[in-house]
């Protein structure tokens, strides 16, 4: 964080990203992981809908400080479990 601008984004972004998850339908943040050299996030959130994350990243600043992309996904055995209830 070289930029001084992006460094008081990074920061603000910690101190306030807990306290929002709530007010955004998100039950929590399973984790998150950042390549600062690729200025890229990788953010594991439980939530209600790909709206509520939509909402929650602009609203903490991540979509200010970086490309936002939001994939849903499902956990290998609940995948199984359908696909065995399909056959």
């Amino acid at each position: 964080m070289n930029n001084s601008e992006s460094r008081k984004k990074f920061i603000s972004i910690g101190e306030t990203i807990q306290s929002k998850l709530s007010n955004h339908r998100i039950s929590k943040m399973l984790g998150f992981y950042l390549s600062a050299l690729e200025h890229e996030m990788v953010i594991i959130l439980e939530g209600e809908s790909a709206h509520d994350i939509e909402s929650f990243c602009i609203d903490v600043g991540l979509s200010s400080f970086s490309k936002i992309k939001i994939v849903p996904l499902n956990t290998f055995d609940s995948v199984l479990k359908k696909v065995k209830g399909a056959t």
